[in-house]
């Protein structure tokens, strides 16, 4: 439910609920400028191919990395401002004390799944960042400019997952604190 009085204004749910939450917020803000860059770059990329027949080697793979980079960042800048996926029939049609349990068990599953996949994500950068032997090397793409961003997105996917999982254990805090304060009322 947005906020009557003033529309615009999105109501309690949809704001940053902690410190974390607010600088991922403001972060996710500052860096969303960097979706303006990746389209300037494609059109650069699309004047120097088709009118001056001259393509660039770096453009789709640093716009293909930025994009990247920016979706994975959604993950976190999502949670932080309440607006992940969530069955809303369901939700919209509970209590408010049902919500914060199911609230509760999200945080929970949120914990789960994002404490596995940081695990799955360590092992992904193990290899894309160190040799067998232990020294360090970054996997590259391949490609003829052979920049490192596989290793570098993979160590972004590793590096969300972790602050995910702190995300998910404050926010579990806060809704077990918020429930203790209402049977107290």
């Amino acid at each position: 439910m947005k906020n009557e009085i003033h529309p615009e204004t999105p109501d309690s749910s949809e704001r940053p609920r902690n410190t974390l939450d607010k600088v991922i917020f403001t972060f996710g803000n500052t860096i969303s400028l960097l979706f303006l860059f990746t389209v300037a770059i494609s059109f650069y990329e699309v004047l120097m191919r088709y009118v001056f027949n001259a393509p660039t080697m770096w453009v789709h793979e640093t716009a293909s990395f930025l994009g990247g980079m920016l979706f994975i960042y959604g993950g976190i800048y999502a949670l932080s401002i309440n607006k992940h996926v969530r069955v809303v029939l369901i939700y919209d049609l509970v209590s408010d004390t049902t919500r914060r349990w199911l609230n509760v068990f999200h945080h929970i599953m949120g914990l789960l799944f994002s404490g596995l996949l940081s695990w799955a994500a360590y092992q992904m950068v193990q290899d894309s960042w160190f040799t067998p032997l232990g020294d360090l090397r970054l996997e590259t793409s391949g490609s003829a400019w052979d920049p490192v961003f596989p290793a570098l997105v993979k160590g972004m996917v590793f590096a969300t997952l972790c602050i995910m999982f702190v995300q998910f254990s404050l926010h579990l805090i806060q809704e077990l604190n918020g429930l203790r304060k209402r049977k107290d009322v």
